[in-house]
């Protein structure tokens, strides 16, 4: 069982055990006031196996699970040490990054709270466009290419989050996509070289 599975199940469980037991919710969910004021850090990465409603759930473990396998062969070929345990601190490191321009915003906000794995799972969604910019990502059914998807997923993400008119977390979307296109660069500069001949090579 590779460890993208592994991920799915145990943010499966606390995320339904969230939804009977809110107490759960309250205790680890994204609240930058408590991070700040109370030393709560466990909040920057626990929010991230907490969803709001089972659609919120469904959508972000599918997405995990769509990509999940493909980032890890990317990182076996590329990146160096084991790939389950590079993507697992890719993973918890996506909560937390994410997360940072919402804790800045927000950290004498007593009010504002966030669940949820979305700022990961859009960084792995942008890992995979990192090391395939054109290959295909099904939007509602229709075939994109994942760079045309990523960068209309960035400039829609900064509108709204402009806007803030809904209560989603717009700012973890586009800072969580940001760090999925560098995580991998950190590690084996050569991957920026190769991204951009791959964009050209059509040309």
């Amino acid at each position: 069982m590779d460890i993208s599975i592994i991920i799915i199940i145990v943010v499966c469980a606390l995320s339904i055990a969230g939804f009977s037991q809110l107490e759960l919710i309250h205790k680890y969910r994204f609240n930058a006031y408590q991070i700040k004021h109370k030393k709560e850090y466990i909040r920057l990465i626990s929010h991230g196996f907490f969803h709001g409603s089972w659609g919120h759930l469904l959508i972000n473990m599918f997405v995990l699970w769509s990509f999940g396998r493909s980032v890890i062969y990317y990182f076996q070929q590329s990146l160096p040490g084991n790939s389950s345990i590079v993507f697992l601190f890719f993973f918890l490191s996506a909560l937390v990054i994410s997360s940072l321009y919402s804790y800045m915003k927000e950290k004498d906000n007593y009010y504002y709270n966030a669940i949820g794995a979305s700022g990961a799972v859009s960084a792995l969604v942008f890992a995979s466009i990192l090391y395939d910019p054109y290959g295909i990502i099904y939007l509602y059914f229709i075939p994109v290419p994942g760079i045309l998807l990523g960068v209309g997923y960035l400039i829609y993400s900064r509108i709204m989050s402009k806007r803030n008119m809904d209560n989603i977390g717009h700012d973890a979307h586009f800072w969580g996509a940001v760090y999925g296109m560098f995580f991998p660069v950190i590690f084996n500069p050569s991957l920026l070289t190769r991204f951009f001949q791959e964009l050209l090579a059509i040309f």
